[in-house]
């Protein structure tokens, strides 16, 4: 897959007509990879290539109050262009949104861009607004000169998939929820620093890790996990608050390894999100929180999907 950063229209170069998808797609759900399922049809029938116009960050940094959650995705940038690829992209165009970019009419958009791309065919979502009028799918229809798809809404136990709907669910831990909307699994990444050391005196050493990506996380507590080493897929059982029993005050997310014995200080390594275990706890002692890790080790060490 050819991946191209642009800033102005001039620099869209496509040497053949194409099926173009349009979209702001963080994390690349369910939802979103119908999209691709239909613009997969319509270029296997065309013989055509499948392009993609996008955007590094939401457009919601160009229209709502500055907030640090703007800035986070559900996918960090290379697990979306790999989900591209594998939904059959050919050609990523990448581009900021821009309040230039937010003025432009929607008879500028299509001349500029759509056409530009050399688009025989455009695939939206039943909810795509462009231009500064926020037209819909139907405007595009009347205006293009070419085929336009407009994918209807995708449910799931009769409500909308949505971006929206997995950020909440991360806020309340339900990544096994979250990876079944998403149809692959959650992650996150971090290069392991060193910490307190304090888990290796009660017999659960942990890697402690400091996220490299902006991605989102999920809430506060101890989760079933595969951690992704060098390649390499190990179970582990992972915990992220701020170690209230010692009293922390900083966020900390650190994996427990299973049959795991390297040091890692320096490397970057993936968590993938399985299961909630169970929220935060305050123990009155040590041994009541290595009581609870060996239950939690347990819980770990026996997850299995469940098919939903």
């Amino acid at each position: 897959m050819q991946i191209k950063t642009f800033q102005k229209p001039s620099e869209l170069i496509l040497e053949q007509d194409c099926v173009l998808v349009l979209g702001y797609f963080d994390g690349l759900h369910r939802g979103h990879k119908a999209l691709f399922e239909e613009a997969r049809k319509v270029a296997e029938d065309q013989k055509l290539p499948i392009a993609v116009m996008t955007f590094n960050e939401s457009p919601q940094l160009t229209f709502s109050r500055f907030s640090p959650e703007l800035l986070l995705h559900i996918a960090y940038p290379e697990k979306r262009y790999q989900k591209f690829e594998e939904y059959g992209v050919d050609s990523l165009f990448l581009m900021d949104f821009t309040s230039q970019f937010a003025s432009l009419s929607s008879d500028d958009f299509i001349r500029d861009y759509i056409c530009r791309l050399r688009a025989k065919v455009v695939v939206v979502g039943f909810d795509y607004k462009f231009g500064n009028d926020q037209t819909d799918s139907s405007y595009l229809e009347q205006h293009f000169n070419g085929q336009v798809i407009t994918v209807k809404e995708v449910q799931d136990e009769g409500q909308k998939i949505s971006s929206t709907r997995i950020r909440d669910l991360l806020t309340s831990g339900d990544v096994a929820e979250v990876n079944r909307l998403l149809g692959y699994s959650f992650s996150t990444r971090g290069i392991v620093v060193h910490g307190d050391a304090r888990g290796r005196t009660i017999g659960f050493p942990t890697a402690n890790l400091a996220t490299i990506d902006r991605t989102y996380l999920p809430s506060d507590g101890v989760y079933v996990t595969d951690v992704l080493v060098d390649g390499e897929r190990y179970r582990a059982m992972t915990s992220l608050g701020k170690n209230v029993t010692f009293g922390g005050t900083e966020l900390r997310l650190e994996a427990h390894i299973f049959n795991f014995n390297r040091d890692l200080y320096g490397q970057t390594i993936e968590v993938i999100w399985l299961d909630k275990i169970r929220d935060m706890v305050k123990f009155e002692g040590i041994d009541g929180l290595i009581n609870q890790l060996c239950l939690d080790r347990e819980v770990a060490l026996k997850w299995e999907k469940s098919e939903k």
